[in-house]
């Protein structure tokens, strides 16, 4: 059965994807704020996730007409566009490394890219990120770690360690603020 809201959201991706303005601008108002925070906890500043939120906005309208209301919500799939976005991107400050430093690295200091051992050079370049890291507790260190260094999603995550998927964000979210807190600490002691 195919609820009402569900509808709602088809249609105005289907507007979106027609390149209707008035469409665009909606799935802006419910989302932008949503989308800028994501980009904001994932990325360095300010300007950076301003950036990142414009150009995932970018990308769904250029794939709207991909959505299919049966697969996901509208919310859900905006924020999985969003997500590989993000991810992609920092992916890209990998592949030049010439520019990362502490001060461009996104604010938990993350470089996501493929396995464990791929990451062993970028990690060894910033050992106090690696340090931070091997502090955390095993559940947070092992979420931060698939998804960040081996770009496996939640859901997948979750599955790997048998974990509800709630628990899983939750570590998540207070493995970052950890690190974050940890990383801000180390650079107030350098200064």
């Amino acid at each position: 059965m195919v609820f009402q809201s569900t509808d709602e959201e088809w249609i105005l991706m289907s507007r979106v994807a027609s390149g209707d303005e008035s469409a665009i601008s909606e799935l802006y108002e419910r989302f932008g704020a949503l989308v800028f925070k994501a980009s904001r906890q994932v990325l360095n500043s300010r300007a950076e996730a301003e950036d990142a939120s414009q150009e995932i906005f970018v990308r769904l309208w250029k794939t709207a007409d991909r959505f299919d209301p049966r697969r996901a919500r509208l919310v859900t799939w905006v924020m999985l566009i969003a997500r590989r976005h993000l991810i992609d991107r920092l992916r890209r400050k990998v592949a030049r490394p010439e520019v990362l430093g502490l001060e461009t690295e996104n604010e938990a200091g993350f470089i996501p890219g493929g396995s464990t051992k791929e990451q062993v050079a970028p990690m060894e370049a910033n050992p106090a990120l690696s340090a931070r890291i091997q502090e955390l507790p095993a559940l947070q260190r092992e979420v931060i770690e698939r998804t960040y260094l081996k770009g496996f999603t939640l859901r997948e995550v979750s599955e790997q360690l048998n974990a509800p998927l709630g628990t899983v964000k939750s570590a998540l979210s207070r493995g970052l603020a950890r690190l974050r807190e940890r990383m801000g600490d180390a650079e107030q002691h350098l200064a």
